[in-house]
Parts: structure tokens; C-alpha cells; sequence
């Protein structure tokens, strides 16, 4: 009953609200009729949007306007995601058009996130508009609305790339995910780019970077930049290098033939700087330098030939006869005859005589004693004036004489007041400067001429007489090469001047020729061993204990090589880096290996060097026996920074052999400065020796200069040698030019690249003679320069008394070993026998606590090339063998008791004891066992079975 009136009440309200909607439309529709202004096409239009909703993006918690109007309007509301928004949520004005005067109605509604939010549907949040007028309803468009976001994250980032000039760059860049999607820009060094400013950037596909042919101003840090209303996010930086190539040059003019007669040379060369590489580009690829032979001319001299008959004998008594120089015609710069081309003669033998007029004689005479007395004149005005400026130490001579091909420096006086110098009280005119030409250094003497002036030389001399050179690059020795591997192909500007290291430059600036005798030391040894060195050359020769068997005995020997056999037959870059060493018997039969040391004089790198080990074969050739950086069961090489120590089982000739892999290798060169007194003069001889740093090569200079009473003047220094192709100079300076006159054209001395790197042991040297003024100068100081071009550089200071009756003899110097060529039995080893034999009897056997001589090796820092030390029947034993031979001068035994001690501390702590084990394993080993008594002590502990090692 309820539910049925409820429904009648529902039926009545209806149809009263349909009456009362039909009476306002008539209503209206008459009061319309009734006024005139209004247009006649009003009452038959639809509503007509003025504004439609546009999609909207909500950003952060800020709701969104959306916006409506049209005309004619009765009402206009909004409609979202099918459902009608309550009218209170509209806000609504209405105004006239005055262009078309009719009521335009504008309505708006706010949207909030979380309406947004909250809305789940198959589509976006949407709304639309509905505007009703007299003759019905219009819908708007569908305006979205979303939330606006924008990720951190890129999809991708722009990666860094090197490419060549001209190659084209692309760099991709995906942005984060975003509503709306976001827009990507490209930054170059932080800089907006922009694609409509250069026309060879694209940066519209696909938001990657287009650089269509990339130039060297291309090169930068790139960073792609997305944005959208939200946010702004920067990618990761992307670096781009534009890098070039190098290029050769055009070949120069092939240079002139070398010799000016018969087979020479002739020489072109090219840089590579066509274009120059950049940017890391890479390096030219071939040769900079060709040469081939040539065939110069000998020159021809000329030859007379036969006298023409006499001619008739003439009015004055004469008669004249002739000749030609043509048999042969000077050819090629040949010279021309000697003598005169025609004779005359008194054909009357003196019956026919003229008469002369006297005044030519006269004229004659007059002439020539003008011409004597004149030169007499000049003779003594020389004199004088040398007389006079003697005191000032300044030779004078005429520059212009010698101008010819050489560049200019001045000499001037050092500081006052040297405490060193003789005379110091002496005031020297500081403003007067004197010129010598005179070239820099010396060249190499394949042309046999004495001076070779060099190209592009620049000088500037101070007042302290330092000299800095600028010699410009020489194709042989000074062509630039890459830091990479060098090509095989090079090796003959390496070690191709196999005459220059036996000639040198001229006789005093070159290799030294010393002693070729043997360096021989021999010893006799037995079951115990033995140690044999020859003395001051840091080789030696270590014969561990057992070797020899019982009841036996050899005569070893051990021989230094030192002549240029060896040099002759290595191949390519390679060089000698220690002396060629020799042990016999051949027939020698030991058990156990013997350990050999040689001194080198390489800085010890993988990375710049090949290091290998030969031996020569019966017929005088090398053989490769390893390499150092490799493994090998056959012998054990191990690399100290002065010496090398071998392990060898065959006796023979051995030598160390390296090979420069880049321009950064470096081999070791020590220099040396001797003086000494020319007897009966006033001459002062300096001596400047550039060997390889090793002591058998050192002590050749040192036996040479005590046969000529040489004087050390200055503590040998060392000198980095690098492998860069660049010539060592050698020059004096600071020589005081009030006491002492150097000759010109000898301050600086200069040895090519192939004589240092390629001098294979065999000494370098070159000499300064300095004259004093007066027999009262009495001390010499001055510094000697030695320095390779583009490389390093060492000063010898030189302080020295000259005055013959204090003259010193050289230091010798020694080393530990100098005095002593051969030890036999216990005196020769570090270790005591009793403690070396246990420490072999713990270690050879297998321990399931891991203390086997592959440990000891480790603690001992040499756990290299194990496999050789595995096929040995005592690998412990060999161990300390090679121990020994490396510590055999620092006699370093706390090492050793220390790698022991730390060995037993590590394993104290291990797993629970086995009662079983060896007694071997309970032996304990006092630190003083070790260091000093040479006894071994066996202890037994109740609590523990494991072996303890204590320094």
C-alpha cells in the first residue's frame, strides 16, 4: 500500500513537471514574438560551442580548470566519465555577444588529482559538454584528464665514442618515461645545439644526435636533456673525441751521395705531419727514412800533354813552345794541371840582348820591401796586443775566418771570487766577450770529415757558459717513432752501424778499446760445493752442496768473453746487457743444478723490454734458451734491477740478450770524468767515459786509466738511457776563461744513438784538453754535461788539483768478492749445512698442513715457474741455492728465519695433530740455530706435534 501510493505521488510530479516545462517554452516563446530587436534565425539554431574542454594535464596536487561556452545557451553542464557533475560544482556567467547579440553562457569546473586517481575505468578520465537551447542539445569534445610525471631514469644514455675526422657520429638517446611525452634537447659543453644554426647537426630522429661529417671543433661532452611540464632530466655525459690520423709527407730530395767518391749512400726522408696525428690518432705506418747506394765519380786530374815545337825565334831573341792540359781533361772536380801551359825561351843563348828601361826594377824592389816591412809591421802589433790581453785568458782570432757553415756563441768570464780557483783576486773585465765559430758536436765519422756542420742549430752562451742546445731532429737517429711496439723493419736504424761502435768518433771520441785478455777464474771442487767469482765484474758461479758426487772432483772455470764475436752475431734490436759468460768443463756432470749471476744494466719492465737468456752453439751461433717473463723447465732465469741469476744444468757460453719493445726502455750507462797532467806541458786532460752500468764493463775503464795515470774526478753517476732513437751529448762548461783556453770547436762532443745503444759492454769515451795561462793555476773547476736529447741529463762536477806532484792514483773499486776467486765446503754459503739439510727434509715431503717447498717458494718471493723447481729431486734444496746466489753479497739470512717463522705461525693453529706424522715434522728450528751457531736443535712437545719455524 505504501509502495503503491509512493509510486502515484512519483506519476503526479512528473506530469506536473512536464505542464509546467511546456508552459514556459510557450511562454517564452510568445514573449520572443513580442520583441522586435531580437534576430529571427535565434529561435531555429542549436547551441554552438564557443570554447571546447581542451585535455588537461594535472601536475603535483594542483586540480585543472576545464572550460566551456556557447551560444544560444539555456544551460550548459559538464559530463564526466558518463556521469553528470552536480551543479553545484559548476560555476557558470552569462553575457551578451555584442558582435551577434545573442547570450553567451560560460561554464567551469575544477578536476582534482584525486577525482583522477580515484577514477578506474578502460579509458582516461574524461568530460564533456552538453548546452541545451529552444530546439535541443550539443555536445562538446572529449577533454582527457591525466596525471603529468616524468622518471628519473633514462632508457638510454648517449655513450662516448672516438671517431676519425669526417666520420659520421650518432648518439642515441632514449628519454624517461613521462606523461606528456617528453621533449629532448642536446647540450654540447653545456652549451643548447641547435640544429637550424649548423646545418651539419640533426636532432630530430628519434631524439638521437646526428652529426653528419664530424669535425675536430666536434670534439666535447655531450648531454641529452629531456623536459616536459613535470620535470627536466639530464643523461649521463657522453665525451666525444674527433681524432686524425697521421699522414705522410711528400719524400724530400733525395740528399747527395755521402762520399765523393765510389759506393756511398744517398738518403730521403718524410714526417709525419700530413696531417700531424691528433687526439690520440694513429701514428704514420712504414718508413721515414730510405736510403740507397750510389755510385759517386772519382775525380779525374788533369795531364799534360806534349810540349808544341819551338817557334821561330822572334825579333826580341825569344821563342815560345806550348802545351795543353789534355791527357787526360780534369773531370768530375779533378785538378787541373800543375805548372805553366807555355815556355819561353833566349834563342841566341844570351848573344841577343834588349835594352830594358831601369824604372820598372826600381818599382819592382820598391814594391816588395813596402810589402815585407808592412808585414813585419803587422806581425809585431799582433804580438803586442796578445802580450797585453794574456792576463785576461782571451784567445782572439778572426771570426770571420772560420764563419763558413758554423753558428756563433761568446765565451765570457766565470763569477769572481771562486774559493776553488787560483788568482781569485783577479778583476776580469765582465763586458768584454769574445767570439769563436765553432759547431756544436761532432758527427759521425762515416764521411771522414773532422766537422759536419748541423742544420738548424740555435746557441745562446750566458755568462756561466751553459749552453743550451736545439740540434734539430736527424732522420737516421732522430726520426720520431710511435710509443708502440717497434716494427722489425727498424731494427737497422737500432744496431745497423756495426763500424761505428768499432771506430767511434775520430781517436778520441768513440769506443774505448780496452784489454781483450780473458777474465779466467778457476777452483776445484768436490761433494761440498763451492762458490767461484771473478772479481769486480758482479759474476759468479754458486756450486750447491752435493752436486758433485762423493769421491769426486772437477776443476771448474768460469771465463768472461770479451771480445766482439758476440756482437757480431745478434740479430735485429738486439744488445748485450751483461757481459758473455762462460763455465766449463763442457763434459761436467752434477746432480743438481748450479747457480750463475751476471749483472745487467737494463730498468727491468715486461712492458718495454724482451729479455731473453742464449747460448752459443758449437758453431759459434745464439740459440734462445727462454725468455725471462716466460716459464720453463729447462732453465730458471730470475730478474733482480742489477743482476740476473740462473739456474743451469748444461755448462756452456751464456749471455743476457734484450730486445726494446717501446721508446720507454731503458738501459742503464754510467759515467766517469778522468784527468790527467800532460807530462812537460802546460795541458790538462778530461776524460769522459759513457759505459753500460754493470761492474765488469766499469772496470775496464778503471784498469785503462790506472795504465795511464788517470785521476777519478768525480764520484761515477747514472745515467736513464732511453731507447727514443736521440744521441747523447757530451759537453764542458764553466771553464774559467781567465786560467784556462779550451781549444775551439771541442766543447762539444756528440756520440749517434747506435753507438750507446748498440755499444754491447765495450766503454765510450771522449776528451777536453784545456791549456792553463801560466804553470802558477793550480786547480781546475769546471761541470761536464751529459745528456741525451729528449731524455735525461747528469752534471759531473769537476773540483780538482792539477799540479803534477799531487797527482792521486785511481780508487779501485771493490766488491765484496774483489779479493776472493774461489770458496770450497761450508765458508762458501750463508746457510749452515745442518740447518739447510733439514729445511730440505721438511719441505721436499708432502704435508697434508701444506708445508711443502711450494710454500717455501712463496715466502721466499720466488714462486715463479714452479715447474722447473718440481722436476728437481730436491726442490727445496734448489730453492735455497737460488736463495743463496741472490743474497751471496748481502748475506740477508733474517729473511730467511723470517719466512720460516711466519710459515710455522700460519700453521700452529692448524686442524687437529696427527700422532703418526714423520718425526722430521717436530723439528724445531732456533732463530739462533739459523743466524749465528749453525746447530739444530729436535724438540718434542707433549702438547703438539706440529713443526714451529722462529726466526
Amino acid at each position: 500500500m505504501g509502495a503503491l501510493t509512493k509510486g502515484r505521488y512519483l506519476s503526479t510530479a512528473g506530469l506536473l513537471l512536464l505542464v509546467y516545462c511546456t508552459v514556459s517554452v510557450i511562454c517564452k516563446g510568445a514573449t520572443g514574438d513580442a520583441q522586435p530587436d531580437a534576430p529571427p534565425s535565434v529561435q531555429g539554431t542549436l547551441p554552438h560551442f564557443i570554447q571546447e574542454p581542451e585535455d588537461a594535464y594535472i601536475v603535483k596536487s594542483n586540480p585543472i580548470k576545464l572550460r566551456c561556452r556557447a551560444a544560444p545557451a539555456l544551460q550548459i553542464f559538464f559530463k564526466c566519465n558518463g556521469e553528470w557533475v552536480h551543479q553545484n560544482e559548476h560555476f557558470s556567467q552569462e553575457y551578451k555577444d555584442l558582435n551577434t547579440g545573442l547570450k553567451v553562457r560560460e561554464v567551469m569546473i575544477n578536476v582534482s588529482r584525486q577525482q583522477v586517481e580515484d577514477f578506474h575505468g578502460p579509458e582516461d578520465y574524461w568530460c564533456l559538454c552538453v548546452a541545451w537551447s529552444h530546439l535541443g542539445t550539443s555536445k562538446s569534445r572529449k577533454a582527457t584528464v591525466r596525471i603529468a610525471y616524468l622518471r628519473k631514469n633514462f632508457e638510454q644514455d648517449p655513450q662516448g665514442k672516438e671517431v676519425p675526422i669526417n666520420g659520421m657520429i650518432v648518439l642515441h638517446c632514449r628519454p624517461p618515461e613521462g606523461v606528456p611525452v617528453a621533449e629532448v634537447e642536446w647540450l654540447k659543453n653545456e652549451e643548447l645545439l641547435s640544429s637550424q644554426a649548423d646545418d651539419n647537426i640533426d636532432t630530430r630522429a628519434d631524439h638521437n644526435l646526428i652529426i653528419n661529417e664530424a669535425r675536430l671543433s666536434d670534439s666535447g661532452n655531450y648531454t641529452c636533456l629531456a623536459s616536459n611540464i613535470v620535470a627536466k632530466r639530464r643523461s649521463a655525459t657522453a665525451t666525444v673525441i674527433v681524432f686524425v690520423n697521421g699522414g705522410w709527407s711528400l719524400w724530400t730530395e733525395w740528399s747527395a751521395c755521402n762520399v765523393p767518391c765510389g759506393r756511398g749512400v744517398q738518403k730521403r726522408s718524410r714526417t709525419c705531419t700530413n696531417p700531424a696525428p691528433l687526439n690520440g690518432g694513429a701514428f704514420c705506418e712504414g718508413m721515414s727514412v730510405q736510403k740507397i747506394t750510389c755510385n759517386a765519380l772519382c775525380p779525374i786530374d788533369g795531364g799534360w800533354d806534349e810540349w808544341t815545337v819551338w817557334t821561330v825565334c822572334s825579333s826580341q831573341c825569344e821563342r815560345q813552345r806550348s802545351r795543353e792540359c789534355n791527357s787526360p781533361a780534369p773531370r768530375h772536380r779533378g785538378r787541373m794541371c800543375e805548372g805553366n801551359s807555355e815556355a819561353t825561351e833566349n834563342c841566341t843563348d844570351g848573344l841577343c840582348t834588349q835594352s830594358m828601361d831601369g824604372s820598372n826594377d826600381v818599382a819592382l824592389y820598391s814594391g816588395l820591401g813596402a810589402g815585407i816591412i808592412a808585414v813585419a809591421i803587422l806581425v809585431v802589433a799582433v804580438m803586442l796586443y796578445r802580450k797585453n790581453h794574456s792576463e785576461y785568458g782571451v784567445d782572439v782570432i778572426d771570426s770571420s775566418a772560420l764563419a763558413g757553415g758554423f753558428q756563433s756563441f761568446n765565451f765570457k768570464t766565470t763569477r769572481q771570487g771562486n774559493p776553488l780557483l787560483l788568482n781569485s783576486s783577479m778583476q776580469p773585465d765582465l763586458t768584454v766577450g769574445r767570439t769563436y765559430s765553432t759547431p756544436l758536436c761532432f758527427q759521425d765519422g762515416a764521411d771522414k770529415e773532422l766537422f759536419d756542420p748541423l742544420p738548424d742549430i740555435k746557441v745562446k752562451v750566458q755568462s756561466s757558459f751553459m749552453v743550451s742546445l736545439g740540434v734539430a731532429e736527424r732522420a737516421e737517429f732522430h726520426a720520431k717513432a710511435p710509443a708502440e711496439t717497434f716494427p722489425r723493419d727498424l731494427s737497422r736504424d737500432y744496431c745497423s752501424t756495426t763500424d761505428g761502435r768499432k771506430k767511434g768518433l775520430l781517436t778520441l771520441n768513440g769506443p774505448f778499446s780496452a784489454s781483450k785478455e780473458l777474465l779466467r777464474t778457476t777452483g776445484v771442487f768436490g761433494h761440498p760445493g763451492g762458490r767461484l767469482v771473478v772479481p769486480n765484474t758482479g759474476v759468479g758461479l754458486l756450486v750447491p752442496h752435493g752436486a758433485v758426487a762423493e769421491n769426486m772432483s772437477w776443476e771448474m772455470y768460469m771465463v768472461i768473453n770479451q771480445g766482439e764475436t758476440s756482437v757480431q752475431t745478434l740479430e735485429g734490436c738486439e744488445i748485450l746487457l751483461g757481459p758473455e759468460v762462460t763455465y766449463g768443463p763442457p763434459g761436467l756432470d752434477l746432480f743438481c743444478p748450479v747457480a750463475m749471476t751476471i749483472a745487467h744494466c737494463a730498468e727491468v719492465d715486461a712492458e718495454n723490454w724482451n729479455i731473453q737468456l742464449k747460448r752459443k752453439t758449437q758453431d759459434s751461433k745464439w740459440e734462445d734458451v727462454m725468455a725471462v717473463e716466460e716459464e720453463s723447465t729447462s732453465c730458471y732465469c730470475l730478474m733482480d734491477s742489477t743482476s740476473c741469476h740462473l739456474l743451469l744444468d748444461q755448462p756452456g757460453s751464456y749471455a743476457l740478450v734484450g730486445e726494446p719493445l717501446t721508446q720507454a726502455a731503458v738501459k742503464r750507462l754510467k759515467l766517469a770524468v778522468f784527468g790527467s797532467m800532460e807530462a812537460g806541458s802546460m795541458s790538462y786532460s778530461l776524460r769522459v767515459y759513457c759505459v753500460d752500468d754493470t761492474p765488469h764493463a766499469f772496470q775496464g775503464v778503471v784498469a785503462a786509466e790506472k795504465s795511464r795515470g788517470g785521476q777519478l774526478l768525480e764520484e761515477p753517476k747514472m745515467l736513464p738511457f732511453l731507447a727514443n732513437t736521440f744521441s747523447l751529448q757530451v759537453s764542458i762548461q764553466d771553464v774559467p776563461q781567465f786560467l784556462w783556453s779550451i781549444k775551439p770547436f771541442t766543447t762539444c762532443q756528440e756520440f749517434s744513438f747506435p753507438q750507446v745503444w748498440c755499444s754491447n759492454q765495450q766503454p765510450l769515451h771522449c776528451a777536453f784538453s784545456l791549456e792553463r795561462y801560466s804553470p802558477a793555476t793550480a786547480q781546475l773547476s769546471c761541470k761536464i754535461s751529459v745528456r741525451q736529447v729528449k731524455g735525461h741529463e747528469q752534471i759531473l762536477q769537476v773540483y780538482t788539483a792539477v799540479a803534477e806532484t799531487e797527482k792521486e792514483s785511481v780508487p779501485f773499486f771493490m766488491q765484496t768478492d774483489c779479493t776472493i776467486t774461489s770458496q770450497t765446503g761450508p765458508k762458501a754459503f750463508k746457510i749452515p749445512l745442518s740447518i739447510r739439510q733439514r729445511i730440505c727434509a721438511t719441505f721436499d715431503t708432502a704435508n697434508a698442513k701444506g708445508k711443502d717447498w711450494q710454500l717455501l717458494a712463496q715466502k721466499l718471493h720466488l714462486d715463479r715457474n714452479l715447474g722447473y723447481f718440481a722436476k728437481q729431486q730436491s726442490p727445496s734444496a734448489v730453492i735455497l741455492s737460488l736463495w743463496e746466489a741472490r743474497h751471496q753479497d748481502t748475506a740477508d739470512l733474517d729473511s730467511l728465519a723470517s719466512a720460516l717463522e711466519e710459515i710455522g705461525k700460519i700453521h700452529s693453529k692448524s686442524s687437529p695433530k696427527d700422532q703418526d706424522e714423520p718425526e722430521s715434522d717436530f723439528n724445531h728450528i732456533q732463530a739462533g740455530s739459523l743466524c749465528g751457531t749453525g746447530k739444530l736443535t729436535n724438540q718434542k712437545t707433549e702438547d703438539s706435534a706440529a713443526p714451529e719455524y722462529t726466526g
